[in-house]
């Protein structure tokens, strides 16, 4: 075994640096090199002897061993320049030469040396290459043709009949050709199993890359059906991969998101690298048939870029984590697009709602303290004096609205729940807006019976969400339209709906119904005073007392307002911030602070 190693170093330090990185390179190069050289060696160190045997030697046998200098010289060629073709070309020269020389002496196509031309193609399949095979052939070929022909116009130089009709050379020629020939094919077994050795090794590193990558590998047709797919699939999935064989895969990819998967693997079957998110269901830790969906990436490409069938190659990873940042931030957009846009409209309608009743108190202000110079009678002064204080009430009605949706904001909105009867604080509302109704021509009908049961809550909350959603009917309704306020009980929870004939909302302004400073139709061109702040107030009204509130409109038609308490409300520990106007915060403060410094400037 040491010998052999020994062997293998030495020739490994003769080979060229291009076959010092590629094990079969290494071994075709070890192959060549190693039976030339030993050969020729073993040649030459029994040419003494065939001296001492035989005497004096011909010239013809001088030139057949120093013909084999020529192996040792190819060797030498290889190792330099790494050339493996052009070895064997030269090879195969180097052996037909020599065949030619011996025949042509001993009896032409008749020689026993004639039957080595055999060995010239047998030879130069060992390089792999079917030009130097088809070279080979045909110089073996030219060469025993020539032979034929130089002896048919005997044209060769006469042979001894004793050695024309010698069977030992014959048969020399005959078993050194098969030796020859077993070598050559055991060569090539050795080369044949390095190769499958080789093979062997990098499909098992590929399947050992394949098992414990992360990243999902799969095989498909062009329609999607999957051929193979790596054991990381059941990690990723939940399911065992032989599930996921044929359109066990497809079958589980969103049906939203299935044209996509399928165009990607079909535009890579054609040659063009593709890239693809999709949602792909994942069953749980103990394999139900229903699951959670993830998203994955899926990067496919062709394995063969020739055919225009081929199969395609994927890899899939896991980007739900991803994905989830990705939604976090457009959320995160949004909610500060939705905070800025909440900004503007609370500057938009406070300048209006503020400085327009700042203005008339300030201005009937000065005109009273101006009476003697402007002579104003009695009746004057007092008209003067109600318009102040519809201003102050109206401004005592903003700030009361922004202070109670900054409480609510807060979490610092006090409920006090006990036992009242809905059916008179809702008439006494419904009394209150009556000749608002009247004055706008609007017609108000209550609609409650006599048996509405005992609720527990906030009477004032109660009263205030009655008031704002009839006030915003009533104003919102034009002349000659109707009011209806009904109540009545589904369940366990009291239902009360305001349904008016008015203007109605717009879908797209109908999702956003709610939002604080939010009014349907364009901020800077209203018709109606407010300032946005009602139907926000009653959303936290009602969420506070757990319970829902629902809008349905139509414009042009009217809209309905639904709110349902819970008969027996019990307020919780502590009141968290109601859901509805965790968006107002940073508006608030900011408008308010610009609304005021506004304010102050009007002053």
């Amino acid at each position: 075994m040491s010998s052999l190693s020994l062997i293998r170093d030495c020739l490994d330090a003769l080979l060229h640096p291009s076959a010092q990185y590629d094990a079969l390179t290494r071994a075709r190069h070890r192959a060549f090199m190693a039976p030339r050289l030993l050969g020729s060696l073993a040649a030459l160190a029994s040419f003494p002897a065939f001296l001492a045997m035989r005497g004096a030697p011909t010239a013809i046998e001088v030139a057949a061993f120093a013909w084999l200098i020529a192996p040792i010289l190819l060797s030498w060629f290889l190792s330099r320049t790494g050339r493996y073709e052009g070895a064997h070309v030269l090879s195969s020269l180097a052996l037909a030469g020599l065949v030619m020389m011996i025949a042509a002496t001993t009896g032409g196509i008749a020689s026993f040396a004639a039957v080595w031309l055999v060995v010239i193609p047998i030879e130069a399949a060992l390089s792999a290459s079917r030009r130097v095979v088809a070279f080979a052939f045909a110089l073996a070929m030219i060469c025993a043709a020539l032979l034929s022909v130089l002896a048919h116009y005997h044209v060769l130089p006469a042979v001894d009949p004793a050695v024309a009709s010698n069977g030992t050379l014959v048969g020399f020629g005959v078993v050194s050709a098969i030796f020859y020939a077993a070598g050559l094919a055991f060569g090539a077994e050795s080369l044949a199993r390095t190769s499958v050795a080789l093979l062997y090794v990098e499909e098992e590193r590929y399947r050992l890359l394949a098992h414990n990558m992360s990243d999902v590998l799969s095989r498909h047709s062009r329609n999607g059906a999957v051929g193979f797919i790596s054991p990381a699939a059941e990690i990723l999935l939940g399911v065992p991969a032989s599930r996921l064989s044929g359109h066990g895969l497809f079958d589980r990819v969103h049906v939203a998101d299935r044209p996509a998967y399928l165009t990607a693997l079909s535009d890579a079957a054609r040659g063009e690298s593709r890239s693809v998110e999709f949602r792909v269901r994942r069953d749980g830790a103990r394999g139900e048939a229903a699951g959670e969906f993830i998203w994955v990436e899926m990067r496919c490409r062709a394995l063969d870029q020739i055919s225009a069938d081929a199969e395609v190659v994927a890899v899939m990873r896991d980007v739900t984590d991803r994905k989830v940042q990705e939604q976090a931030l457009e959320q995160a957009r949004n909610a500060a697009e939705q905070a800025d846009a909440s900004k503007t409209r609370f500057l938009a309608t406070m300048s209006h709602e503020l400085r327009t009743p700042l203005n008339a108190i300030i201005g009937f202000s000065e005109m009273i303290a101006q009476e003697d110079a402007l002579g104003l009678d009695a009746a004057r002064r007092k008209e003067y004096a109600q318009l102040i204080n519809d201003s102050g009430q109206h401004l005592l009605s903003v700030v009361n609205g922004i202070l109670d949706m900054s409480k609510m904001e807060s979490g610092n909105f006090e409920i006090s729940p006990e036992p009242f009867a809905p059916r008179p604080a809702l008439l006494n509302c419904c009394n209150l807006v009556a000749l608002k109704a009247r004055e706008s021509g609007v017609d108000l009908v209550t609609r409650v019976g006599d048996d509405l049961p005992v609720v527990n809550g906030d009477p004032r909350a109660f009263k205030q969400i009655v008031l704002n959603l009839v006030s915003n009917a009533i104003k919102f309704t034009e002349r000659g339209g109707k009011v209806t306020v009904s109540a009545g009980v589904e369940g366990s929870r009291l239902l009360l709906r305001v349904s008016d004939t008015g203007v109605g909302i717009a879908a797209d302004d109908l999702k956003r119904l709610g939002d604080p400073f939010f009014q349907a139709g364009k901020t800077y061109q209203r018709r109606h005073e407010g300032t946005g702040l009602g139907l926000s107030i009653v959303k936290g009204l009602v969420g506070l007392h757990n319970g829902d509130m629902n809008v349905e409109s139509k414009v042009g038609e009217g809209t309905i307002v639904s709110v349902a308490l819970p008969l027996a409300f019990t307020p919780p520990a502590t009141v968290e911030p109601s859901s509805n106007v965790s968006t107002l915060k940073p508006a608030l403060r900011s408008g308010l602070q610009e609304q005021t410094h506004q304010v102050k400037k009007s002053a």
